[in-house]
């Protein structure tokens, strides 16, 4: 291994260390989740679009199994709409908790590296990446939530119309909540990646 090799596997291995903590801190603060009715809108996928952007597919993969374990572990006890799901389906439930958010951090760096090929300016790719990550994350989540446990459970566990259609199902759970944090992802995740590859942490 040279000089370089070494320097960039001890770069990465620090970037991905900062990450996964940064997420556990967030997981099992305030900080991380913003509690509105039976469905907790996350911001945890912040981090996981800043490590696809700052490693690849494979970090984002894997902060996205961190931010899932985190959330799958809150589902006994801590969070009564996981409780509930995970007492009805425990498997279902870590497919919906860690398998989606997986997913969701592995094509967000797909995403990243197909807009790192891309003449736009540095702060709108990764912009768009956390852009991106969030609505991987929302659509994903609410997807399989409706899909492996069907609707009567669904409006069961949050308390909606059980007559509303699946179309609006899964818009009332998404609900505008999930457009803040599309937002929010969108402009802190920007910040975050640009002010990385302008000092050179990350590769541009």
């Amino acid at each position: 291994m040279t000089d370089q090799n070494r320097k960039q596997t001890i770069k990465t291995i620090a970037v991905l260390g900062i990450l996964i903590a940064l997420t556990l801190v967030m997981a099992f603060t305030p900080v991380g989740y913003l509690k509105v009715g039976a469905v907790s809108i996350s911001f945890l996928m912040i981090p996981v679009a800043v490590g696809a952007i700052a490693v690849g597919p494979w970090a984002g993969a894997l902060l996205g199994a961190v931010f899932g374990i985190t959330s799958f572990v809150q589902c006994f006890g801590a969070d009564p709409f996981g409780t509930f799901l995970a007492n009805t389906n425990i498997v279902f439930t870590f497919i919906m908790c860690v398998v989606c958010r997986i997913l969701a951090g592995f094509l967000t760096g797909l995403v990243y590296k197909v807009l790192k090929k891309t003449k736009m300016p540095v702060f709108v790719k990764t912009a768009v990446t956390g852009l991106c990550a969030a609505i991987f994350n929302t659509v994903l989540f609410v997807g399989a939530l409706i899909l492996l446990f069907g609707k009567g459970t669904v409006t069961e566990a949050t308390g909606i119309d059980p007559t509303i259609g699946i179309v609006m199902l899964f818009a009332t759970i998404v609900g505008i909540n999930a457009v803040f944090e599309a937002i929010a992802a969108f402009i802190l995740t920007g910040g975050i990646g640009t002010a990385l590859i302008k000092a050179k942490l990350v590769k541009s």
